[in-house]
C-alpha cells in the first residue's frame, strides 16, 4: 500500500516520501539525488507496484541526467524520473538539451541545496580539514545562483 507523504514544510524526507507515493506503475527511478535523497528507498520499500530503482555506481557524480535520458530510449513506455543532486546535474548539463532533442519521457527534480554537500562528507571521511575563504568556496554553489528552471527552458526541455 503507499504510503501518503507527511504534511508540512517540503525536507528532504518529504520530497522522498512524495516521489515514491506519486511515481505511476513501471516508472524508472534514477536516483543520483546523493544527500538529498536518502529517505526514498524507504518510502518507496512498501509500493504495492513494480519499478526499477538506478542508482550511483562507484563514486563519480554527474551521471544521472544522462542515465535518464538512455534509460528513456531503451524503455520508451516507461516514465522515467531523475531525482537528481544540483551539484551533480551540473557535471552533464547538457544531457537536458538531449533529452529535449528525443523527445524522451523524462522528469528531472533537482534537488536544489546549494552546495557540493556529498564532496563535504568526502572531505570529511579523508579527514581533510579545509578552511579558509577559498576551500569552503570549492564545494558551495550559491554564488552565483543556479537557475534550474532557466536552464532547463533554455535547453528546451518543457
Amino acid at each position: 500500500k503507499r504510503r501518503q507523504p507527511s504534511k508540512g514544510r517540503l525536507t528532504a524526507q518529504k520530497l522522498c516520501e512524495a516521489i515514491a507515493f506519486l511515481q505511476p506503475e513501471g516508472a524508472i527511478i534514477v536516483d543520483e539525488s546523493l544527500t538529498s535523497g536518502t529517505a526514498y528507498w524507504n518510502a518507496s520499500s512498501t509500493l504495492p507496484t513494480p519499478f526499477t530503482h538506478l542508482t550511483l555506481t562507484g563514486g563519480a557524480i554527474g551521471i544521472g541526467p544522462p542515465l535518464s535520458l538512455g534509460v528513456a530510449i531503451a524503455c520508451p513506455g516507461r516514465r522515467v524520473i531523475n531525482f537528481q543532486a544540483d551539484g551533480s546535474g551540473m557535471y552533464t548539463l547538457q544531457a537536458l538539451w538531449s533529452q529535449a532533442r528525443e523527445k524522451s519521457k523524462v522528469l528531472s527534480i533537482i534537488c536544489r541545496n546549494g552546495t557540493y554537500n556529498i564532496l563535504k562528507i568526502e572531505q570529511s571521511k579523508q579527514k581533510l580539514k579545509l578552511s579558509g575563504v577559498t576551500a569552503k568556496a570549492s564545494t558551495e554553489l550559491s554564488s552565483p545562483q543556479i537557475d534550474w528552471v532557466s536552464l532547463a527552458n533554455g535547453m528546451g526541455v518543457p
